[in-house]
């Protein structure tokens, strides 16, 4: 061999070589194409249900996803729950199965206090509820007018470590609301 001739380069892997030179080298840029995938073709309800997305106005997302909201408020509305028979069930499947507060008992009934402006009795039944409310209005409201209007309402940035610092809050709340000593008994709903 000349010595201005380089020997042929031998792919590092050849299992993911789909294809090589004529004398098995790597194309230029490193490392040759791996196998190619063909999509797969969609079902008739896959396509029907993209179909649909394509025709759907702008606003019916968020039109939904109030609609979704509106009836979660309605039925604390309606149902009251902060009036129930003393031997009545509790809904809660935790509740009902071992006798502890899940980290969500109390905040349909606060839900009801809040929509009837009793704020205080709102955090006694769940505090972490009510706290975010604001927030989770605005993430709603931001997001849904930007989705239906083209909005841009001032970006809400929370950091990763917000978010985590709240639910580490909202994991410690679940388990001392269940605590049976003085404080804590105090958290009890």
């Amino acid at each position: 061999m000349p010595p201005s001739a380089t020997p042929p380069v031998a792919a590092p892997h050849a299992e993911n070589v789909a294809f090589a030179g004529p004398a098995g080298e790597v194309p230029p840029g490193g490392w040759a194409q791996g196998p190619v995938h063909q999509p797969i073709e969609p079902d008739r309800f896959t396509r029907f249900v993209l179909r649909l997305h394509e025709r759907a106005p702008r606003w019916a997302v968020p039109l939904a996803a109030l609609g979704c909201v509106g009836t979660g408020v309605a039925y604390a509305l309606i149902s009251d729950p902060t009036h129930s028979d003393p031997d009545a069930r509790p809904t809660c499947l935790l509740k009902l199965t071992t006798g502890l507060d899940c980290p969500g008992c109390g905040g349909t009934r606060a839900l009801w206090y809040v929509l009837h402006g009793d704020l205080p009795a709102a955090a006694r039944h769940h505090f972490l509820f009510v706290f975010s409310l604001p927030f989770l209005a605005y993430l709603f409201v931001s997001w849904a007018g930007n989705q239906a209007f083209g909005w841009r309402l001032p970006e809400l940035r929370i950091s990763s470590k917000v978010i985590g610092g709240f639910l580490a809050a909202w994991l410690a709340f679940s388990v001392l609301r269940n605590l049976p000593w003085a404080p804590f008994t105090s958290l009890y709903v």
